[in-house]
């Protein structure tokens, strides 16, 4: 589902050690996979700390810690270290330890390499195969589409749904109280297709609504910020983004950036039915005079 960043370009370390857990997800133990977890959560103590202190915080051996550097294809533990290490800037922090770094020198600048390195990331882990088959499930005539979104990517999630349902019908944000997110699930249908969006530290309503979902056959796709996302365990598709800000938030850009790509290969796949859409918004706002140009 998801692929390296071309031989020419440079990945980051933080998408190097994500993608190399990725790739062998499927091949991990129960106890190497709570090592990668603690790698992708805790990036201080892998960087600054040693074997047995990951192996404590995991809850695993030490051999344990020796043998998943092995499989990611790291020199022994010091190879997985010193790319930590390179990475450790970049990792998703929660904001209230962001808030306390340092302001940048050059504050434009620094958001400028980030922001392009978010997209580029985002955009270059993108699956040919992946996207085809979540737009494929998107255009199908028999298919509702459903969008749920965690509360910090609610504004991307918004703009996806608005877009979506410019080019064809039945397309619903999943939000509200308890009450109405559960009926809503309860009468979803086999052939709905539900995308969920979120990133670390996930909320958990969004987990468990996507994976109700799942018992009532929906097919899922998720965007989110790692391969061993909670979300990717009940996905058919997870499409990864990179989401690393200057300050103390995490970006968003890279999110909306591969929402715009899905929104505009879904246009090209309708691009008949959704011409005739288009078509009767604008001959709508025309006649409203509900747009201006001055």
């Amino acid at each position: 589902m998801i692929r390296s960043a071309a031989p020419c370009e440079v990945a980051s370390p933080t998408v190097e050690v994500e993608e190399r857990i990725g790739r062998a997800s499927a091949t991990l133990t129960p106890a190497e996979r709570r090592v990668a977890e603690v790698v992708l959560e805790k990036p201080q103590l892998v960087a600054f700390g040693t074997v047995a202190e990951l192996a404590e915080a995991s809850g695993s051996g030490a051999a344990t810690v020796v043998r998943l550097a092995s499989k990611l294809g790291y020199d022994g533990f010091t190879g997985l270290q010193t790319s930590v290490q390179h990475a450790l800037a970049r990792q998703l922090r929660p904001a209230a330890e962001r808030i306390r770094e340092p302001a940048a020198s050059d504050a434009i600048g620094r958001h400028l390499d980030l922001e392009l390195d978010n997209v580029a990331t985002t955009l270059r882990a993108l699956d040919d195969g992946a996207l085809t088959d979540l737009v494929q499930h998107l255009a199908a005539p028999t298919s509702r589409v459903f969008v749920l979104s965690g509360d910090a990517s609610l504004g991307v999630a918004r703009q996806f749904v608005a877009e979506l349902h410019v080019l064809r019908d039945d397309v619903s944000l999943i939000d509200g109280n308890d009450v109405a997110v559960r009926r809503a699930v309860s009468l979803m249908r086999p052939t709905d297709v539900l995308v969920a969006i979120d990133l670390r530290r996930y909320d958990r309503w969004v987990i468990d609504t996507a994976r109700e979902a799942q018992t009532h056959g929906v097919w899922c796709t998720a965007i989110t910020d790692s391969l061993l996302s909670p979300l990717a365990a009940v996905a058919e598709h997870t499409f990864t983004v990179a989401a690393a800000g200057g300050g103390p938030f995490d970006s968003h850009v890279g999110t909306l950036a591969l929402a715009n790509v899905i929104v505009a290969a879904l246009a090209d796949r309708l691009r008949a039915e959704a011409t005739d859409r288009l078509d009767r918004a604008e001959a709508a706002w025309r006649k409203g005079d509900a747009l201006t140009d001055r």
